[in-house]
């Protein structure tokens, strides 16, 4: 029963999202879109922030994130985009209910884990001190926020696959030359 009230919430959210900014929406709202009451919703979530968390968390669960990090991971990134597009509502009104480094801090811990492992695996063949590793994934991370950024006030217009492939393309020579700086494993 509880993950079915979980899901309803959840799905509410997701209506409300197609109809209003994120910043418009409220727990007294949500619970009578839901007809539960409002210790059953703070039974589930914290406070909106933390709906809104685990909503991307569940959204970003069908690309499959973790799968592969050695992989190219500019399908996934087309993808998120491409869907991002379909759903553009639901987008605008979560990047324009939230402050910018709101919304920053939400791409950040959803890319963090990504990166982190991308740029692990192509380092694999070089002795790189981890402290270099962290400042070569935030690196990616950051293109990739001004890039996803640049794609929302571009009103997600433009060439998705084309624009991915270029940016991959530039994070994958800039990581090959710095890691070239590197001595390779022994073996």
């Amino acid at each position: 029963m509880a993950n079915f009230t979980k899901k309803a919430i959840l799905d509410a959210f997701t209506g409300m999202l197609a109809q209003m900014p994120l910043d418009r929406i409220t727990v007294s709202a949500l619970v009578r879109r839901c007809q539960i009451s409002p210790n059953t919703f703070y039974y589930h979530f914290q406070n909106i922030d933390q709906l809104l968390e685990q909503w991307l968390q569940q959204a970003l669960v069908r690309f499959d994130l973790n799968s592969d990090p050695s992989g190219d991971w500019r399908p996934k990134a087309k993808a998120i985009l491409k869907s991002c597009r379909q759903h553009s509502a639901i987008i605008y009104h979560i990047s324009d209910g939230l402050s910018r480094d709101h919304l920053e801090r939400y791409v950040f811990s959803l890319t963090d884990d990504f990166f982190s492992r991308r740029v692990c695996c192509r380092a694999e063949p070089y002795l790189v001190p981890e402290a270099v590793l962290r400042e070569l994934a935030d690196f990616c991370r950051y293109a990739f926020m001004g890039f996803f950024l640049k794609f929302l006030w571009n009103r997600m217009e433009g060439d998705i696959d084309g624009d991915v492939d270029r940016v991959g393309e530039l994070l994958l020579s800039f990581l090959d030359h710095a890691l070239s700086a590197y001595p390779r494993r022994p073996g």
